[in-house]
């Protein structure tokens, strides 16, 4: 397999695993304006807490390699690049494993209690944990010596076509618009809840702005293909290569800020203090600018300063 279709098929399974994982996302920040939230005890809401922080870990590590490519390697299919993708796969499956068991111990505790609610979440996520590590690391002692051989033997880039750098740009927008669409509708939904009504203004105000934050994302995603359509005529062109990594990178900054800000909201409605509300907003937005945009433009220019 080519280093160009290896890393067409990285893109696409974080595209499968960010969709879940933007899905979770958008129910541990809609979950908590639900009218029953309420009743939750300390504890549970403490939980909700941390999950929410797992999970959006897990979404930023998942677009990173996105970033990456337009930002760092400029579209050029790289062998960094592919370790990149794998490094970042494998990391955010580990969050994302711990989240799933805390939101199904969040679900069953108010059903069967909180020890039995606990040893469900436990097992959920060590099955999770097992199934996408352990299972993994116990066939590479036995299997697949000969391929991880090969993959040590590959060039460090190859020629990269302008047909497959818009394909793989397109691609990337694929794996962030599902996300920040379910996004959009769950942040929407959340206007017309009760518990959004007694909200102060200053924090309806900032959730509006978190809407406007995803609305541009969206819209920002949706660019290239029109562009495509409409004005090259469907063709593949320099022109438009730029223009939709531009957009992809605009929407990467327009996404950290409005989960970041809707996270501080979320926060704050949860632990009942404006104070927690801005830390989480804060550390969610360095998190997220760091692994999207510092980190990948100090690697730029790094490389630049080696050429």
């Amino acid at each position: 397999m080519s280093l160009s279709k290896k890393l067409k098929v990285g893109l696409d399974e974080t595209r499968i695993l960010i969709l879940g994982s933007q899905i979770l996302l958008g129910f541990q920040l809609q979950g908590a304006f639900r009218p029953t939230f309420e009743q939750l005890p300390f504890h549970s809401r403490v939980v909700w807490v941390a999950t929410l922080g797992l999970i959006t870990l897990a979404v930023a590590l998942l677009i990173t390699p996105s970033i990456q490519h337009r930002l760092v390697e400029e579209g050029h299919d790289t062998k960094r690049l592919l370790g990149v993708i794998r490094l970042c796969a494998g990391l955010s499956l580990a969050p994302f494993a711990l989240a799933l068991g805390a939101d199904l111990f969040l679900a069953a505790e108010p059903v069967l209690g909180t020890g039995l609610a606990a040893s469900i979440g436990i097992v959920a996520g060590l099955t999770a944990l097992l199934f996408w590590y352990g299972l993994q690391a116990l066939t590479a002692r036995t299997t697949g010596e000969q391929e991880r051989t090969m993959m040590s033997a590959e060039p460090e880039h190859e020629h990269t076509s302008l047909e497959t750098k818009i394909e793989q740009m397109l691609t990337e927008a694929r794996v962030m618009l599902p996300g920040a669409q379910a996004l959009l509708g769950f942040q929407l939904v959340i206007i017309f809840s009760e518990t959004f009504e007694a909200l102060p203004f200053t924090t309806k105000l900032i959730h509006l702005v978190a809407i406007g934050f995803l609305a541009l994302t969206v819209i920002w995603l949706m660019a290239p293909a029109a562009f495509q359509r409409v004005v090259y005529a469907g063709e593949d062109t320099p022109d438009l290569h730029r223009l939709g990594t531009r957009f992809l990178l605009a929407a990467s900054v327009t996404l950290a800020l409005g989960i970041a800000a809707d996270l501080g909201v979320v926060v704050a409605t949860i632990l009942k203090s404006s104070a927690a509300g801005m830390v989480a907003a804060g550390m969610s937005l360095v998190v997220l600018s760091g692994l999207w945009h510092v980190y990948p433009a100090l690697l730029r220019r790094r490389r630049s300063l080696r050429a």
